[in-house]
């Protein structure tokens, strides 16, 4: 990798709302604003395109710390980073004053001064050689200035992370390689971070016994490599949680799992509960290599990766959610429809139970009604609720159209529109790449009625979330293109969120539960189909009153899970959701140890 931001100038750029102006909905006018802060994954950043490959956007392997009065995101290969003062609306600051062109950054907050560092680009882990990383430092990051804390550390790293303990000893971790442990050091942030004893093993990959780390989609390669990276490390009532990802940054198995220590350098045992974070299914996958933090009520989120994967192995995106400690210490992140909108809390969060959606999906696999379409790119790949596929019309021209057919009139809330790049030849960042669009709505698909107007936003918002402050009742929403920055006018999702007529769903009340007893990583489980449900939320554990691992499926009748702990007993249980809620399921079963 070469740093190639010569051409960026210094400037703060704001790309990020999380509100809009509602204009005119088919029932209900000039509504005021909700003042709530919601956000739907991915999170609608201005992932810039990358300069030396192909056109595709990338964010990846997120840093969030909280500095003075707000959070700061640094993400890989992004030209700059993000600020926020409530997790729901983000600013961009660009600046070459720091390598923003390695990958897996990392920050701490020490006293007055935000540290910085990134894996080193001129560094070969395999053989310990080459330059170690540089450590940056600003008073003010908003401004985008940075200085040399120290040039070189003792050694050089890829997937840095540091953790303050609360004695104010420094400790550093680091590891991205499938043959190399993931490695921990105390450092002396005093004497220009230089190191304290020795470098210490804190824990190697095992294929075998953990069914998350094998390679592939779904963990079904098990005759490959896995990477091993991303380490992190947080403190809770006297223990730590080292966090570490596997399998492959671009598959939807990406995860974080985690082990457990009285000391920050170990020794470290597997929590029994993993993965601690894990998406491997819904409209985006992906849940690995990021960073917890605590934001002001005490909540815990985890900010992660997410992957779509198509245009480049590193096509890439980020994501958050909440993440709970239980009363006996177990980590976990709550991932469950965790794409779907959701509101940040402003109180301190007991469970699950506090951050459920605030709207269910009303679009998918509805009908669809295009201008036009290229024929690779079908119009249901923008209802299908898979990122990896979408749809293009034949140009980009401004009179490009998609509606959907909702089938019904519906209580709508929410949209949001997640853009592909068809036939871009876009690279790095432009003040020309923004989106412009309107967005209409109808009871009888005759009289159209403005719902949402982008026709003259000079926003980059890849992946738009809208929420409207009243409800909207309507059957039909057609968006029309007004502008694309290059190419056609695609999308890969046209996600409508609010809630249905009829009732939940009917609970589900039997299914069955097989271990492969040859291979105990690995498990199948059958349900009967529920007439009324659109799709069902698989929730599983190490314990009946801690199934903490969620795995969301549509439309389908059984599943297979391939990252399972070979050596733990696990239980089941299926809840069901349409259009209007979740119906937990009433059954918990059990599989042989």
């Amino acid at each position: 990798m070469k740093n190639i931001l010569t051409e960026i100038k210094n400037r703060q750029t704001v790309v990020l709302g999380t509100f809009f102006i509602l204009l005119i909905a088919c029932k209900s006018n000039n509504d005021p604003i909700d003042e709530s802060v919601s956000y739907c994954n991915p999170l609608n950043l201005n992932y810039r395109f990358q300069v030396t490959e192909a056109s595709y956007r990338e964010g990846a392997d997120p840093t969030v710390v909280w500095f003075k009065d707000r959070y700061y995101l640094f993400a890989s290969m992004s030209g700059g980073y993000w600020h926020s003062k409530d997790l729901g609306k983000w600013s961009f600051i660009e600046t070459d004053e720091i390598p923003t062109e390695d990958y897996a950054p990392t920050a701490i907050a020490i006293q007055d001064t935000m540290y910085f560092m990134a894996s080193s680009e001129d560094f070969d882990f395999m053989t310990a050689t080459g330059k170690p990383n540089a450590i940056y430092k600003a008073a003010d990051p908003l401004s985008g200035k940075w200085q040399i804390a120290t040039d070189s550390i003792d050694f050089g790293v890829w997937d840095p992370a540091f953790f303050m303990d609360d004695n104010q000893r420094l400790y550093f971790y680091w590891g991205c390689h499938p043959g190399i442990p993931i490695k921990g050091i105390e450092m002396d942030y005093k004497k220009n971070f230089s190191s304290i004893g020795d470098q210490v093993d804190l824990l190697r990959a095992n294929l075998k016994e953990k069914g998350w780390e094998v390679y592939g989609e779904v963990n079904e390669d098990v005759n490959a490599y896995s990477w091993l990276e991303g380490a992190w490390v947080n403190k809770h009532e006297g223990k730590y949680y080292l966090q570490y990802s596997s399998p492959g940054t671009q598959f939807n198995s990406y995860n974080d799992a985690v082990y457990v220590a009285e000391n920050p350098l170990g020794p470290y045992k597997l929590q029994n509960h993993n993965p601690f974070s894990y998406k491997p299914s819904g409209f985006i996958g992906g849940a690995g290599h990021g960073s917890t933090f605590t934001d002001e009520y005490g909540n815990y989120w985890h900010a992660s990766t997410m992957a779509i994967s198509v245009k480049h192995n590193f096509e890439r995106r980020i994501g958050i959610w909440p993440a709970f400690f239980d009363k006996d210490g177990v980590f976990y992140t709550y991932t469950a429809y965790g794409d779907f909108p959701h509101e940040i809390p402003d109180f301190k969060m007991n469970g699950p139970e506090d951050f459920q959606p605030k709207w269910m999906l009303l679009s998918y696999n509805k009908p669809v009604e295009v201008s036009s379409s290229l024929s690779e790119y079908p119009k249901e790949n923008a209802v299908n609720e898979n990122v990896r596929t979408y749809w293009s019309a034949d140009s980009g021209n401004a009179d490009e159209w998609l509606m959907i057919d909702l089938e019904e009139n519906s209580t709508v809330h929410a949209l949001q529109v997640n853009f592909a790049e068809q036939n871009s030849t876009l690279l790095g960042r432009s003040d020309s790449i923004y989106q412009q669009y309107k967005i209409e709505c109808s009871t009888d698909k005759q009289d159209w009625k403005l719902l949402v107007d982008k026709t003259r936003s000079k926003e980059d918002a890849p992946h738009d979330f809208i929420e409207f402050s009243a409800e909207t009742k309507t059957r039909y929403i057609r968006i029309t293109n007004y502008r694309v920055p290059d190419g056609n006018f695609a999308i890969s999702g046209f996600r409508v969120f609010g809630f249905g007529k009829g009732n939940k769903p009917k609970p589900v009340d039997s299914f069955s539960v097989e271990r492969n007893m040859d291979d105990k990583r690995q498990v199948m489980l059958k349900w009967p189909k529920q007439h009324d449900a659109v799709g069902y939320n698989i929730r599983y554990g190490v314990a009946p009153d801690k199934l903490y691992s969620n795995y969301q499926v549509f439309d389908i009748d059984s599943l297979t899970i391939l990252s399972l702990n070979s050596t733990m007993e696990y239980y089941f249980a299926i809840d069901a959701f349409n259009e209007s809620g979740i119906t937990a399921g009433t059954v918990v079963l059990s599989t042989l140890k």
